[in-house]
């Protein structure tokens, strides 16, 4: 459903990614939603909680201010496309999650969709998957998440496709990265209380900057959701 562009947004504060600032994949979707059909969303600066967000329209594009701060644009696009390695199996996902490399004081340990030491985090704990070059963890949708149709809600299934992105170019040493622009494409509905798979994929890289691509999975092995990320490492002081 596409919100009035004109109304200001406002990120809840226990839909943080860092512990000051909004989760990336969440307020992209949010944003996005402002957007009819598809779009990309660029996220410009750390998104501040529960704080109003002025929206403000440049041709086809929407902003979204704090002040004089930009934090965010959002744009209409081409439908997403892209190929999806072979789909992990809820068993190989389980053993990833196992091996999830996150600390539990970390920058992002309280982050809704990823925090270990978070007892309402969304449990998107994504791992390596042994002899692939990709992470995947199990997720199961709280019922909060869903819509009134029964169907997540399109910006929860975004955050749930930010987080392993950083897994997936990161799986083995946890370096400060920060999403800095995502797209979407929802293929089905995902069905609040059942068990799926979430799994990343390292698509390119350049210098500071880091591609990766997500999907969620059907139990069943579905594809219901894709989506693609860039991230860029902080500097290096």
């Amino acid at each position: 459903m596409v919100t009035s562009a004109d109304t200001p947004v406002t990120i809840l504060g226990r839909f943080n990614g860092p512990r000051d600032s909004g989760n990336g994949g969440y307020c992209a979707g949010l944003f996005a939603a402002r957007i009819e059909g598809p779009a990309t969303v660029s996220l410009r600066s750390p998104i501040p909680l529960d704080t109003p967000l002025a929206v403000d329209r440049e041709g086809e594009t929407l902003r979204f201010l704090d002040g004089e701060t930009l934090v965010a644009e959002a744009s209409p696009s081409s439908p997403l496309e892209l190929t999806v390695p072979p789909v992990v199996s809820v068993e190989d996902a389980r053993a990833a999650a196992a091996r999830y490399a996150a600390p539990d004081d970390g920058l992002f340990s309280r982050c809704f969709v990823c925090g270990p030491a978070r007892e309402d985090s969304m449990g998107v704990f994504a791992g390596r998957v042994e002899g692939r070059d990709l992470v995947a963890s199990t997720w199961t949708p709280p019922e909060w998440a869903a819509a009134p149709s029964g169907a997540v809600r399109e910006e929860i299934v975004w955050a749930a496709l930010d987080c392993p992105t950083y897994f997936a170019v990161h799986p083995d040493e946890m370096r400060l990265s920060f999403l800095v622009r995502q797209s979407v494409a929802l293929r089905a509905p995902i069905a609040a209380g059942s068990e799926h798979v979430v799994m990343a994929w390292p698509t390119d890289a350049d210098g500071r900057k880091r591609g990766a691509a997500a999907a969620v999975v059907s139990a069943t092995g579905e594809i219901l959701a894709v989506g693609e990320a860039l991230l860029v490492e902080a500097r290096q002081t």
